[in-house]
């Protein structure tokens, strides 16, 4: 019996030990599985992921027509000149220019010791090189409209280069903050051909590591970058069309920053103690690019009809819980050229008289929407608005890119798309509304009309400039080539620990400056 019952005690003891042994194995195997989660939350502070509300369609800014294409040229490219928050330009490629008296002449002295992603050196002949390729024929870039003054560049030396214009161009300058200042580098160019646009070389702080259509585009930091070394060492932009995906990974902690929210979700992220939200006046505009050319938006009263059959306030209300306010012009309160003309309420039955005037019988068309939620919902109300002024409308969802083809080709009656926004007037509305510019998709031509924008363009007087942006406001809302529907503001939302982020009314997101607390 003390046989059994001492055997009976060591086969307890042993099983204690055992037990607290396992206990002990499997704490310390916690610990250690603690320490590499901590060590990868670590090293993800190396990594900057952006959730943007679309796929770049490409990446080289004198193709470019998309908005969401800029978001990531920030990292990439380095501009001539660039803006502040007040908007007013500063230097970055071009660390000082004069301006002749005559307005005619604009000489830049360029930043030394800069070199593209390649190694290219960056240079007076470089930046020749680029305008040279914006303003050739052949190239058919968008941003030919933004630069079309220029008459001569000419090298001063290795970092000095003198641009000759045909006339006074006062938004020039302003021109070059976006795309048309963006350099890119002529050795990629001439080796690439039209597979720049999938690997861009610029000179900015990142460089492209790697892209995967409809998935990522990584960055890493340029070790060469001539101005000061970015704090984080990986950029990661991931499309989310969808608002309400976008916002979730946010809050989740999958993505750091997105450049859109779903405006549904604003009270809740500024409640999120996790989360910054900052809100900006965008100098966009939001509206309906109607075709002139087909019917029936090649009758002006139909075009007209739409104007009074939507209700704007309701839209921004409902859609957009007050992050939008209406718009009847290509120019926001938020812009000196805002022309402050009243935005009417829905007026059906002045849209039936002029459909009636029309002598169109039937008014029916297509309009093409990305498929985003927020789209829908606004094509949707939309369709009832028109629908109460005996106008059939049809709705059909294509993806982003393939709705910028179909714009370019002009297949289509409309299309509800918008303008990101400039920092000049000129940017907000020329290359829109010009007859014959390269974003005149609705086939729009006033001469009136184009007379005033030559004038806007020849004087610097902004209160002059302002009068003539009014008058041009007014004769585009008579004609209706194009239905304003709402100007956006512009919101930021990004974890508590993303720090340095410079909120601009051009909306990007400027990743140089960014680092995690």
């Amino acid at each position: 019996m003390r046989k059994l019952l001492f055997l009976l005690i060591v086969s307890i003891f042993a099983i204690i030990t055992t037990a607290c042994g396992s206990n002990s194995s499997s704490t310390e195997g916690k610990e250690t599985k603690n320490a590499a989660n901590s060590k990868t939350k670590l090293e993800s502070k190396d990594t900057l992921v952006i959730g943007l509300d679309d796929d770049p369609p490409q990446l080289d800014p004198h193709m470019s027509s998309a908005a969401v294409d800029r978001q990531t040229f920030q990292s990439l490219y380095n501009k001539l000149v660039d803006i502040d928050e007040n908007l007013d330009i500063i230097p970055e490629l071009a660390k000082e220019w004069d301006i002749s008296e005559d307005g005619k002449t604009y000489t830049f002295k360029l930043e030394e010791n800069v070199v593209f992603h390649d190694g290219t050196p960056f240079n007076a002949e470089a930046v020749k090189f680029n305008f040279d390729r914006m303003l050739d024929p052949d190239m058919g870039s968008p941003r030919t409209s933004e630069i079309a003054s220029i008459s001569e560049v000419n090298v001063k030396g290795d970092h000095e280069v003198e641009v000759k214009l045909k006339e006074a161009y006062s938004p020039f300058l302003a021109a070059l903050t976006d795309r048309a200042g963006m350099m890119v580098s002529p050795t990629a160019v001439k080796e690439l051909g039209k597979d720049f646009a999938n690997k861009p070389v610029g000179t900015g702080p990142y460089k492209l590591e790697e892209r995967v259509t409809q998935s990522h585009i990584k960055l890493t930091r340029f070790e060469d970058y001539w101005g000061e070394e970015p704090k984080i060492k990986n950029i990661v932009i991931k499309p989310f069309s969808d608002a309400d995906v976008r916002v979730t990974n946010l809050v989740s902690g999958d993505l750091d920053i997105i450049n859109k929210v779903a405006y549904k979700d604003l009270e809740d992220l500024r409640n999120n103690e996790n989360i910054t939200l900052l809100e900006k006046d965008s100098l966009q505009f939001q509206g309906i690019q109607l075709n002139n050319k087909v019917a029936p938006f090649d009758n002006k009263k139909v075009r007209q009809a739409l104007n009074y059959a939507i209700d704007r306030e309701a839209i921004t209300k409902v859609v957009f819980h007050g992050g939008a306010v209406p718009a009847v012009s290509a120019f926001p309160d938020s812009s000196w050229a805002s022309p402050g003309i009243e935005v009417p309420k829905a007026d059906v039955e002045k849209a039936k008289a002029l459909i009636k005037e029309s002598g169109v019988e039937k008014v029916s068309f297509t309009l093409k929407i990305t498929p985003k939620p927020e789209e829908q919902q606004i094509a949707q109300m939309l369709q009832s608005m028109l629908k109460a002024a005996d106008i059939d409308m049809d709705i059909e969802m294509v993806e982003f890119g393939t709705m910028l083809e179909q714009q370019d080709k002009g297949d289509f009656v409309a299309l509800r798309l918008g303008w990101s926004g400039r920092t000049d007037p000129d940017g907000n509305s020329y290359s829109w509304f010009y007859t014959g510019a390269p974003l005149n998709k609705s086939f729009y031509s006033n001469p009136e009309v184009d007379e005033l924008f030559t004038e806007a363009r020849l004087i610097s007087d902004q209160a002059e400039r302002a009068k003539l942006y009014k008058e041009i406001s007014e004769i585009i809302w008579e004609d209706a080539p194009y239905i304003f529907l709402y100007h956006e503001k512009d919101y930021k939302a990004m974890k508590k620990n993303v720090k340095g982020f410079n909120h601009i009314s051009d909306t990007m997101i400027r990743t140089e400056t960014m680092y995690f607390e």
